[in-house]
């Protein structure tokens, strides 16, 4: 016990925590942040521990900062380390059965501000020792934290593949309704088809938003990289690209084309605007389900079923649970 112990040395599990929040970022600045320290201690501390291993973890003249081969490594066993050494926290905390201790969530735009002031006061009531930490993140953003161990579960609109480290359970559907302008040439109608959807006047989240890649899927047409939204103004055609879904609906009630909202978006909608510019799709409708994705290493799995069950609890009528398998 006593040389590997002499052989540690100074080494630290704050010293590991940065190596890991610096291979994270890519930024000393960003990963201070993220560690809420300054950046000169950040350094300092690194510093102290590629004296002690007596090798360059990082290559400070590259912008964004990348590992050196040693430092790759080093981040890769920290990431183990940390995991491991945060599971004795863990077995404490849950010793006594209780839903306890910190969950690391992603969500992606679309569903975040929409969902989660429901599921938080939910959570809040039934694991008041529960700490949720939640990110808001684009799908690929969100898988690439699971795979690095920056989060524990997330809520995704997407299949996230086959991955040895992930699991995922469907948790509900949830349907997309037309949020159409008055000057839009489907202002008439009092119900959709998917067959009345164009990509000419339909107005689009930027690339990376799985709410555009369900919108190109079922206006018929392939992704086309680089295409934007397009919708009529006046005499003339604007295309526009929003990474905001607010954004786009400011812009359909100002009578300027239509997108396509989740349900759970449509029910933050005044009545009015609902009764105005909010129109149904007929059957077959278009749905999109939401996955609950973990980590298959997380410790504590109950974690991750508190906060599906605060989900399910939360849901409007107009969503559906998923089917258990």
């Amino acid at each position: 016990m006593d040389a590997p112990l002499a052989q540690l040395g100074s080494l630290t599990l704050t010293q590991l925590a940065y190596v890991v929040a610096i291979d994270t970022h890519r930024h000393f600045g960003r990963a201070a942040a993220a560690c809420h320290v300054t950046q000169p201690t950040l350094s300092m501390q690194l510093g102290k521990l590629e004296r002690a291993l007596g090798a360059t973890l990082f290559d400070r003249t590259r912008a964004p900062v990348v590992p050196t081969a040693l430092g790759a490594q080093v981040a890769a066993q920290a990431r183990v380390v940390l995991r491991e050494a945060a599971r004795v926290v863990e077995l404490g905390q849950g010793a006594d059965g209780d839903v306890a201790g910190e969950l690391r969530l992603g969500v992606i735009p679309t569903l975040a501000p929409y969902l989660l002031p429901r599921v938080l006061d939910e959570l809040a009531r039934r694991h008041p020792r529960l700490e949720l930490v939640v990110e808001e993140r684009l799908t690929d953003d969100v898988l690439d934290g699971l795979r690095h161990d920056a989060l524990d579960v997330a809520l995704l609109a997407t299949p996230a593949g086959p991955a040895a480290e992930l699991d995922e359970r469907a948790l509900f559907h949830e349907p997309f309704v037309g949020y159409v302008g008055a000057g839009h040439r489907l202002a008439g109608r009092d119900t959709l088809a998917a067959a009345d959807l164009s990509l000419d006047d339909l107005w689009l989240l930027a690339e990376g938003h799985c709410l555009r890649s369900e919108a190109v899927r079922l206006c018929g047409q392939r992704e086309a990289r680089g295409a934007r939204g397009a919708a009529p103004t006046g005499p003339g055609r604007a295309r526009f690209e929003s990474g905001n879904l607010e954004t786009l609906k400011r812009l359909v009630e100002r009578g300027q084309g239509m997108t396509l909202l989740p349900a759970l978006a449509a029910a933050e909608l005044p009545t009015a605007a609902q009764r105005r510019l909010v129109r149904a799709f007929d059957d077959p409708v278009p749905t999109r389900t939401i996955r609950l994705v973990r980590r298959r290493a997380l410790r504590r799995p109950q974690l991750a079923d508190a906060l599906a069950g605060a989900v399910l609890e939360v849901l409007p009528a107009s969503c559906a649970r998923a089917q258990r398998r």
